[in-house]
């Protein structure tokens, strides 16, 4: 079997995204050699026929995913750390092969609703914190909810757009005009810098910035860091409303036709791993029983050999294992996948990958036909037919790419 190069976790501005337009991820892939590629945004399926539209015209290979912040409330009780790192319980969940057209009954349109609202009001709460601090400062200037909606997103807010509408403003200021591009603050030079240097210590308690001014994605996590995070003057802690228990996401991706799938964090960069995952045998017993059969990785999280120690004894369990990038931030890094460091992932990887994309490009397949995937509409996964699965997707695959 030919390997054909994959991204399954790739988020677009229907939630936050390095990539200006939804285009120009899928135009990377393509300069790339990335022939299959998932769109995957929080709490959003806006963008799946789009994607399909244009991955057609690209002859690439869509997959239809969605992401999730759900609650454990038994790990939390316990204290143990799933898939964040600083919040016992918290999990991340994404679900893989979704039906496109989206379609979502009742009532887990309105449960998909409201978690969307709830996470938006809470942006808007932070984005009045944030304009509170400002006038304290006087610094002549105010964020605009309503056009930070209007005009960066597409309906779904995050803190990180407020942190680059800051960003903006903060450049706007000191330039003395509108845009704040790193064209003009290079032009502008060292007296525009040390404006923005003062104007952010001034916003961070008498903390200066630490990246270059022209380093935008630094500068917004650093506003993130000092303002918007637990303990910043704009931090205004998430609604429980805001978080589904655990089973409530899965039954919600099953709906929608998809494959509840568990994120793996893996390994930190000092080789660390969370509570939940230091115990692969245990985290892999755990998920099964919590009616898991896929996971995934953001490979360029982790060192390449303890990805592929994780990977491999996962799918040799029988889990569908798919790896992305997410380009969930203002950094925009290569979409053909790499271990840290930018180290090329082994051929053990990309072939797991590939087979595991193969199985969800045929579950959507079957699913938007109103047939049974590969899991079925109460989770249950069809396991021992993985190898069938897999050669039907081949198939899908290879008849849209032509690799």
């Amino acid at each position: 079997m030919k390997i054909v190069n994959v991204n399954a976790h790739l988020h677009t501005p229907y939630s936050f995204s390095a990539f200006e337009s939804l285009t120009q991820a899928l135009d990377l892939a393509l300069e790339q050699g990335v022939r299959v590629v998932g769109i995957n945004d929080f709490y959003s399926m806006d963008g799946y026929e789009l994607w399909e539209k244009e991955c057609r015209k690209r002859s690439l290979y869509p997959l239809f995913n969605i992401e999730f912040i759900g609650l454990n409330q038994q790990d939390q009780a316990q204290g143990i750390r799933v898939n964040d790192p600083n919040n016992p319980g918290r999990t991340y969940i994404s679900g893989k092969g979704l039906k496109c057209p989206p379609s979502l009954p009742e009532p887990y349109a309105s449960q998909l609703s409201l978690v969307r609202a709830e996470s938006n009001a809470q942006v808007k709460a932070m984005c009045a914190k944030i304009n509170d601090l400002l006038d304290s400062l006087k610094l002549g200037f105010r964020l605009d909810y309503e056009q930070i909606l209007r005009e960066m997103t597409k309906g779904n807010i995050r803190e990180r757009h407020l942190a680059k509408a800051l960003r903006i403003k903060v450049y706007e200021q000191a330039l003395g005009s509108a845009s704040g591009s790193k064209k003009q603050v290079s032009e502008a030079g060292r007296e525009a810098e040390v404006k923005i240097a003062a104007l952010f210590q001034q916003l961070f308690g008498g903390k200066a910035l630490k990246s270059a001014i022209n380093d935008h994605a630094a500068v917004e996590n650093e506003i993130r860091g000092n303002l918007l995070k637990a303990g910043g003057a704009a931090f205004v802690p998430e609604d429980p409303k805001a978080f589904l228990p655990v089973e409530k996401v899965c039954s919600i991706i099953l709906a929608a036709g998809g494959i509840p799938t568990y994120p793996f964090l893996a390994d930190d960069p000092k080789g660390g791993y969370t509570d939940f995952e230091g115990d692969l045998e245990n985290a892999a017993k755990t998920l099964h029983e919590r009616g898991f059969h896929s996971v995934e990785f953001i490979s360029t999280r982790n060192d390449l050999h303890l990805l592929e120690k994780y990977v491999v004894y996962l799918y040799e369990l029988g889990f569908v294992v798919t790896l992305g990038s997410e380009h969930n931030s203002p950094a925009m890094e290569p979409i053909l996948l790499s271990a840290r460091h930018g180290q090329a992932l082994s051929e053990v990887l990309r072939e797991i990958n590939y087979k595991s994309a193969c199985v969800l490009a045929a579950h959507q397949h079957l699913v938007g036909q109103g047939l049974e995937g590969y899991v079925d509409a109460s989770g249950r996964a069809h396991t021992d037919k993985r190898e069938e699965y897999i050669k039907l997707g081949d198939q899908l695959i290879r008849s849209v790419t032509g690799q």
